[in-house]
């Protein structure tokens, strides 16, 4: 099927999608989540960890959609090209399969939302008619969606803009509200919480860090719609600069109006239950109409990011072809269709977990690190080679250090996850490579090289310890 030709999106409007992306349930969950793991000393160690990573992550993604305008859907395509045919579909397809648990995520979070004014019908998102609603929902943006692209990245615009302003409005009150006696008291640990290290105060954060910059490459992604290939650069870092100045304010400043055990025991979206401790019930109900705003649009948002990997994955042969297929809208329909299958099943699914909130955000924290430590990786690379710096070779130095850190961050990141999610993921990973054969059967071309072999020997081993530790519950979700 001939390419239908798509609007191109400006400046802004990538940045939207950056935004629209990064910005949903994580950081309303950012208060509780960090208050039950550490103080303000902690959170800025963890933020200066994270935020310096992702940065220079950033700075990667940024410099690969300069030196390689060739390679559109960047996030698998640029694996591929540094690391070979196999490891560029681990990381499509680890990729899209992150995000597809990141928006059961979301459907859980607008379940447990809507329990704070039904809890007797919602409950904490995973009852019956929680999981009716989540799957109305999730099948109203399948339709809408395949209406077209560009009608969804309006939307998306939009919505991007209403929910800063519970945002805004938040850090507004906890500056007005700011204590600073009792910034003091909670900075290295508050009372009334159990005694840790600072170095486990900090792993504990940093799972839920790597969540909340999930979509930093939404530019990046969407390149392909572009009106010029330099702004995907550039929206990728200014997208990521506003969103970590959120998300540092979102978390420090209420450690200034409460005690942190306090904090920690708010209920989820924790900044609604963060700000009803200074304000009153009515922060909470307000902050709470934000989040199924947010959350809405950043489903949006993910709904089109893991469509677009499936369908750029499949025109570059790294997928079946029929996830290529595009309607005449030009909306890669099969993909959307594999996507919100996948993300109701697993939404089915919640209904037998016993903590589906905190499992969901975990998942997808660890299946977004190995797509990007490839990036990483190909940025070291690319640097390295010298291939795009033909007239600017004196920022291939420059660009080695940004891929070198982003590297050691997210091989960090793993640890920090630990054993358990990394096998879990595998797990998931196995099966999933059944869509690598059916791809490389149409191309009549060999499954795997030596490396490659080797890789996937890996793969399949550590799914199958993965698969005995769940089967005899040495392994819980």
């Amino acid at each position: 099927m001939a390419d239908k030709p798509v609007g191109k999106l400006s400046l802004f409007s990538l940045i939207a999608m950056v935004v629209g992306s990064m910005v949903g349930a994580g950081i309303f969950n950012l208060p509780g989540r960090f208050a039950t793991a550490t103080g303000p000393f902690g959170a800025i160690i963890a933020w200066a960890i994270a935020g310096t990573g992702m940065y220079m992550l950033a700075r990667v993604f940024q410099a690969l959609a300069e030196r390689r305008p060739d390679i559109d859907s960047g996030v698998f395509a640029y694996a591929k090209a540094g690391f070979g045919d196999y490891m560029g579909f681990l990381s499509a397809f680890g990729y899209w399969l992150g995000s597809c648990l990141g928006n059961v995520f979301y459907w859980v979070l607008i379940g447990s939302t809507l329990g704070f004014f039904f809890p007797a019908v919602f409950g904490d998102g995973s009852t019956a008619i929680a999981i009716i609603v989540s799957l109305i929902g999730i099948w109203s943006f399948h339709f809408m969606i395949l209406r077209g692209v560009e009608q969804a990245t309006f939307i998306n615009t939009v919505v991007t803009i209403a929910k800063i302003v519970p945002l805004i409005v938040a850090i507004l009150a906890f500056i007005f509200f700011f204590n600073y006696a009792q910034f003091s008291e909670n900075f290295f640990g508050g009372v009334g919480m159990p005694e840790k290290t600072l170095l486990a105060q900090v792993r504990d954060t940093m799972l839920i860090t790597v969540f909340v910059f999930l979509g930093i490459e939404g530019a990046s992604v969407y390149s392909r719609f572009a009106k010029k290939r330099s702004d995907v650069g550039s929206a990728t870092v200014l997208g990521f600069v506003a969103v970590t100045g959120l998300m540092v304010a979102v978390t420090l400043l209420p450690f200034a109006t409460a005690p942190r055990a306090a904090i920690a025991g708010v209920q989820n979206p924790s900044l609604a239950g963060a700000l009803e401790l200074v304000v009153g019930h009515w922060g909470a109900v307000f902050i709470s109409v934000g989040v199924l705003v947010s959350v809405l649009g950043a489903y949006l948002a993910w709904s089109l990011i893991c469509a677009e990997v499936l369908f750029a994955a499949a025109k570059s042969n790294d997928m079946p072809k029929m996830f290529a297929a595009q309607n005449g809208n030009g909306v890669p329909a099969n993909a959307l269709w594999l996507t919100n299958i996948v993300v109701s099943l697993f939404v089915i699914s919640t209904y037998w977990s016993r903590d589906a909130f905190n499992f969901m955000l975990d998942m997808t924290s660890v299946t977004a690190l190995l797509p990007y430590l490839l990036v990483a990786g190909y940025g070291v690379l690319l640097a390295r080679s010298g291939i795009g710096y033909e007239q600017t070779p004196e920022k291939r130095g420059r660009d080695q250090i940004f891929g070198w850190i982003a590297v050691i961050y997210t091989l960090f990141m793993f640890v920090a996850a630990g054993l358990k999610y990394v096998l879990l993921v595998a797990v998931l990973f196995v099966p999933g490579t059944v869509l690598y054969f059916w791809a490389r059967r149409e191309l009549r071309a060999r499954l795997f090289t030596p490396v490659e072999l080797i890789v996937f020997a890996v793969t399949v081993i550590a799914g199958l310890i993965g698969a005995y530790g769940l089967a005899t519950g040495i392994i819980t979700p």
